[in-house]
């Protein structure tokens, strides 16, 4: 039978499976503070509306033309400004996976950001 000097079998491996997760983990706290700072925008109607979240994926302004406001139509107003938020809220996720992607290896981690 063979004797193993220094250990366990395999904890070598071990050691630089939690080393990597380690820096994984390390690499996606940097990350998701320079997303913190980054922000999308996106508009509905030609314009009229324009929302901006952050990497977060928070609302962080609404912007409205005034040739947007019309009292006597304000229901096209409130759609407009829920496919703008909508919109980018949705480029905010798509930034924040993608940039978690490269980090991952394109792994689906659940609760990770």
């Amino acid at each position: 039978m063979a004797k193993f000097k220094g250990g366990m079998p395999g904890m070598g491996n071990m050691n630089n499976m939690i080393k990597q997760a380690q820096k994984m983990q390390e690499e996606m706290a940097r990350l998701q503070g320079e997303l913190e700072e980054k922000t999308v925008e996106a508009s509905a109607g030609g314009g009229a509306v324009t929302a901006c979240a952050s990497g977060k994926k928070q609302l962080v302004s609404v912007k409205i033309s005034p040739d947007a406001v019309d009292p006597d139509d304000v229901e096209t107003l409130e759609d407009l400004i829920l496919a703008a938020v909508n919109e980018a809220l949705r480029q905010a996720e798509e930034m924040t996976a993608s940039a978690m992607g490269k980090i991952t290896g394109g792994m689906n981690i659940p609760g990770l950001f």
